[in-house]
C-alpha cells in the first residue's frame, strides 16, 4: 500500500453502521460523480467498476466511490481521463488501482494532481509479479510513491499465473480470486484508518467477502479435480489466473494474445497457427473478450465455432448488475458447462 498522507478521520452518523449484507449490493459510481463533499463519507476512486464493487463491498454507506470506467466499451490499456476525472483524483482520499502497466493513466492523474492520497495497487497487494518487474514499477514511480506493501500478497503468490505462457507478466489479476480477497483486506485497512470506530466493521466485511471468495477457489478447485490438463485458448489472457486455479493448460501461442491486447498486428503465422488449435482440435474451449474484437479475433471465434468449440465470452469489466463474486460465479459456472459439453 503507498501512502500519500494519513487519511483524515471522519466522523460518520450511526445509521452507517454496516453489514456485509447490506452493502453487498453497492456499486461504484461512474467517473464523474460527485465525491464525498460533506456527506462524511471516505471518496474513494477506482481505476475500473471492478476495483470500485470490491470497495463498495467492504465500505458499504462510508465510502462515496468514483469507478473512472465502467463502459465496456472503454479500454484500460488506452484510456485517457479528462479535467473531471482528474479532479475526482484530486479528492480522493483513497485511490484503487490495478497496476502492472493494466491502468497506467491513474498514475499519469496522480502525479498530475499532486494529491496525498492513499494508493492501493492490485498487482502489488497480489504479489504476483516477478521481483523484477516490481523494482522496475517503483524505479518508474518513485517521484510520487512510496514502497508499496505486498507482503500479504506473497502470501498466496504460487507458481500459477505470474506470467504467460513465454514470460509475459499477466496484470489482469481481477481474475487471481486470493489476490482479490488479499486486496479486501487492504481496502478494509485503508478505510479502518480513515474512521477508527468503523474499523471493525471493514474488516467484518472483508472477512465476509473473503468467505464468498473461498467458496469460488473450491469450485474452481472442483474444476481441477474432473478437467486438470485439459487444453484451452483464448484470445487474449484475461481469464488466465482463474484458468490456472482451474489446472486448464492455455496453448494459445503467446505472439497471437500478445499481439490482440496490445492492439499490433497479428503476423499470418501466429493466426495461422492460432486457427490451427481448433481446426485439428487441440484445444477444450476458447475464452473471448467481448471487449476487444478485430477481424483476426472474429476469424479465431468462427473457427471455434467451425470445430464445435466451446466458446466463453469473458470480460475485464463488470457486466451490468453483477458485483464482483456473481460475476466470477458466472464465470466459473460457463467454464465448467462449457468444459462438460
Amino acid at each position: 500500500m503507498t501512502s500519500r498522507r494519513p487519511l483524515a478521520l471522519l466522523a460518520l452518523p450511526a445509521a452507517a453502521v454496516l453489514t456485509l449484507a447490506g452493502c453487498a449490493g453497492g456499486s461504484a459510481t461512474d467517473a464523474g460523480s460527485s465525491g464525498a463533499e460533506g456527506d462524511g463519507t471516505i471518496s474513494v476512486v477506482a481505476s475500473t467498476n471492478v476495483y470500485g464493487d470490491i470497495v463498495s463491498t467492504v465500505g458499504g454507506d462510508a465510502v462515496s466511490v468514483t469507478s473512472i470506467i465502467s463502459d465496456p466499451s472503454q479500454d484500460p490499456h488506452s484510456f485517457e481521463a479528462d479535467a473531471r476525472t482528474q479532479l475526482e483524483v484530486s479528492r480522493a482520499d483513497l485511490v484503487v488501482m490495478n497496476g502492472g502497466g493494466y491502468d497506467a493513466f491513474v498514475d499519469t492523474m496522480l502525479d498530475a494532481s499532486g494529491t496525498e492520497a492513499t494508493v492501493l495497487d492490485a498487482v502489488e497487494v497480489s504479489g504476483l509479479a516477478p521481483e523484477e518487474d516490481h523494482d522496475e514499477e517503483h524505479a518508474e514511480g518513485e517521484e510520487h510513491a512510496d514502497e508499496h506493501d505486498h507482503a500479504e500478497g506473497e502470501e498466496h503468490a504460487d507458481e500459477h499465473g505470474h506470467e504467460h505462457e513465454h514470460g509475459e507478466f499477466n496484470e489482469h489479476v481481477f481474475y487471481s480470486l486470493p489476490s482479490m480477497a488479499a486486496l479486501a483486506t487492504s481496502v478494509a485497512d485503508a478505510l479502518g484508518e480513515a474512521d477508527p470506530d468503523q474499523a471493525d466493521t471493514f474488516t467484518a466485511n472483508a472477512e465476509a467477502f473473503g468467505e464468498q471468495i473461498a467458496d469460488l477457489e473450491a469450485q474452481a478447485a472442483e474444476v481441477e479435480a474432473q478437467h486438470g490438463g485439459e487444453s484451452v485458448a483464448y484470445t487474449e489472457p484475461v481469464p488466465g489466473y482463474l484458468f490456472d486455479a482451474m489446472g486448464l493448460v492455455n496453448v494459445t501461442p503467446e505472439a497471437f494474445s500478445e499481439a490482440i491486447e496490445e492492439g499490433d498486428d497479428v503476423s499470418p503465422a501466429a493466426l495461422n497457427d492460432t486457427l490451427k488449435l481448433f481446426t485439428d482440435g487441440q484445444v477444450d474451449l476458447l475464452a473471448y473478450n467481448e471487449q476487444t474484437s478485430s477481424p483476426e479475433t472474429e476469424r479465431v471465434e468462427q473457427a471455434a465455432t467451425d470445430a464445435g468449440v466451446a466458446i466463453v465470452p469473458v470480460t475485464e469489466l463488470l457486466p451490468e448488475g453483477e458485483d464482483y463474486v456473481s460475476w466470477q460465479q458466472a464465470n466459473i459456472d460457463a467454464i465448467t458447462a462449457a468444459l462438460g459439453e
